[in-house]
């Protein structure tokens, strides 16, 4: 599946209301982690049908990173069925990103 910016204006559709598996990822440009997770990131998303994955540069999106209590880049959040049921901070290999789908 395609990876989407996800923007305030649009997450209450892409997420709360989304029926299913959502996984978010919290990132900077200039975040070398975020840089180092990117591409597992795309890798899940191309591999991995069953969910939706968003990303939202916390520069841009400053009142979403806020809303969801960000403080360290990356995040990885995950919503099941428009509830957030877990989250991971810092860069983490392919295996942990699995795990935390479930």
């Amino acid at each position: 599946m395609e990876v989407k910016a996800l923007t305030v204006e649009d997450f209450q559709t892409e997420v709360l209301d989304y029926k299913g598996t959502v996984l978010i990822d919290f990132w900077a440009a200039w975040c070398g982690p975020c840089k180092m997770l990117s591409p597992i990131i795309d890798q899940v998303a191309e591999e991995r049908q069953d969910i939706k994955v968003l990303k939202v540069n916390v520069d841009e999106q400053q009142e979403l990173a806020m809303k969801h209590k960000v403080m360290s880049i990356p995040t990885l959040v995950v919503y099941k069925d428009g509830e957030e049921v877990k989250r991971s901070m810092g860069a983490i290999p392919k295996s942990a990103v699995l795990e935390l789908l479930g």
